[in-house]
């Protein structure tokens, strides 16, 4: 079956399942009778999920890998660091996210503060850079003879960056990154409850305390020696993978990225250390006054596997029946028949060394607390007490399957796809695996995640609005 005929039947098959359910929300005898069907019959042949690449070393550690697609003459450049904020230094958290800003300020031979300026006039699209607790990228998508154009710029920034760092554009782009903690964590309805969360998880010491942002106060103490260690620490051939996707002629591409690359010096590579978090022992809970909130929300936090560990897989199905708008569990009895709530968030939060599972509540206004919270513990107890059905089970991996293949659409998408497999795994292929993993999964799989994970300590914080906040 040919890639768009499978996004096609994925697609009108998770179509087909959402779309028989009577108005108020109750099932139609059509509707009963199909989700009979979909238990008894057999799943399709799983979607053709490979990204074909190529993988080699060059003689300094970087890594490279190249997906060739030759539909549309564009190049995406794909460049990861593998460091993240979960391996800054306690008294030193959000180093690594002030460092990609940092990376955007200009480097020797590209000049000063001129990285967006030379890409934009030579057509490139979705220039940015992104940092998580595991690693730091830095993308663009250009024409497909700009390709020569993006290497150079990535490479002067791997090699020449220190050349161009002074006290003037630290304390620029540190006033930058504290503004945008204001912004989006701060000044924000239920930023708080991000960092109450986070600190009653993680104790002191722990990278996953402060959240990639940082601290204002470690921010403000990074001094320009401590930003040029962390470059030279971190920032080596070594501990960088280069990903090109798009329409370019393997040989000349190989020869672009020695030419830029190869003559950067062999570096050891940073050993990151690993720090899982200490179980809890008893449930803690919180409350928080949050000027900014206007409804009240209840945030309940289980330490939970990483990235990719057993029982991951699992945890994201049983986030996803729980929380899915429309028809999971907690969504339709919170939302949709009691209309205790305004929504509900389920997610497995999962970084490299620890993860987290998480379910938030905001609360309509006049909902009882008391009740949704109780709510909450029947749907939690009963996931816990017998194993989902078959046809919930069966709606998460189809729509799972068709999210996974619409976002291979873009040659960013597929880039920063073979990017997170191979950062995660070591096998940027792994997208077949994980869809064999998805598909393995059982009922009793799920239930067994939930009595594992669910039944033990966990954080609950309640925010509720403020004085001042906004009305």
């Amino acid at each position: 079956m040919g890639s768009w005929a499978v996004i096609m039947s994925v697609a009108l098959a998770v179509a087909g399942q959402q779309g028989g359910e009577a108005a108020r929300g109750g099932p139609t005898a059509a509707s009963a009778a199909a989700t009979a069907e979909v238990e008894t019959r057999p799943l399709s042949p799983p979607p053709d999920v490979e990204i074909a690449y190529e993988r080699y070393q060059l003689d300094n550690g970087l890594e490279v890998i190249l997906h060739q697609d030759r539909r549309v003459p564009l190049v995406a450049v794909n460049i990861w660091y593998h460091v993240g904020s979960g391996d800054e230094q306690p008294g030193r958290s959000g180093f690594a996210h002030l460092f990609e800003h940092m990376m955007f300020q200009g480097s020797k031979h590209v000049g000063e503060d001129r990285h967006f300026d030379i890409l934009r006039e030579l057509g490139a699209t979705g220039v940015n850079g992104t940092t998580n607790r595991d690693r730091t990228n830095y993308f663009e998508t250009v024409p497909a003879h700009q390709l020569e154009t993006a290497l150079w710029m990535e490479s002067d920034r791997m090699g020449f960056m220190l050349e161009l760092l002074t006290e003037q554009s630290l304390a620029n782009q540190r006033d930058v990154v504290r503004n945008e903690r204001r912004q989006r964590y701060d000044n924000v309805a239920y930023g708080r409850e991000r960092f109450v969360v986070a600190a009653a998880l993680y104790p002191e010491g722990h990278p996953y305390r402060y959240l990639t942002i940082g601290r204002h106060a470690d921010l403000e103490a990074a001094s320009l020696q401590d930003v040029k260690g962390f470059f030279r620490r971190w920032y080596t051939p070594s501990n960088a993978t280069l990903v090109l996707a798009g329409d370019f002629e393997t040989k000349r591409a190989k020869q672009l990225v020695r030419k830029w690359f190869a003559s950067f010096p062999a570096l050891p590579r940073a050993k990151r250390v690993e720090v899982p978090p200490p179980p809890l022992t008893t449930t803690a809970r919180e409350r928080v006054e949050d000027p900014f909130a206007r409804l009240e929300r209840v945030h309940y936090a289980w330490h939970a596997p990483a990235v990719l560990a057993e029982g991951a897989v699992e945890l994201r199905v049983l986030a996803a029946l729980l929380g899915d708008s429309g028809w999971g569990r907690l969504h339709r009895r919170l939302v949709d028949e009691l209309q205790l709530a305004r929504s509900v968030s389920v997610y497995h939060d999962a970084a490299q060394y620890a993860g987290s599972f998480d379910i938030a509540v905001t609360l309509k206004p006049g909902a009882a607390l008391a009740r949704v919270e109780e709510v909450l513990s029947e749907e939690l107890a009963r996931l816990v007490a017998a194993p989902p059905s078959e046809a919930e089970l069966r709606r998460v991996v189809l729509a799972t399957e068709s999210s996974f293949v619409w976002s291979l659409e873009r040659l960013s998408a597929r880039a920063n796809r073979l990017q997170w497999y191979n950062h995660y795994t070591g096998d940027p292929g792994y997208a077949r695996r994980y869809i064999e993993r998805m598909r393995a999964v059982t009922p009793a799989d799920v239930q067994a995640v939930a009595k594992a994970w669910l039944t033990r300590p966990r954080v609950e914080v309640v925010t509720a609005p403020g004085q001042g906040g906004a009305r």
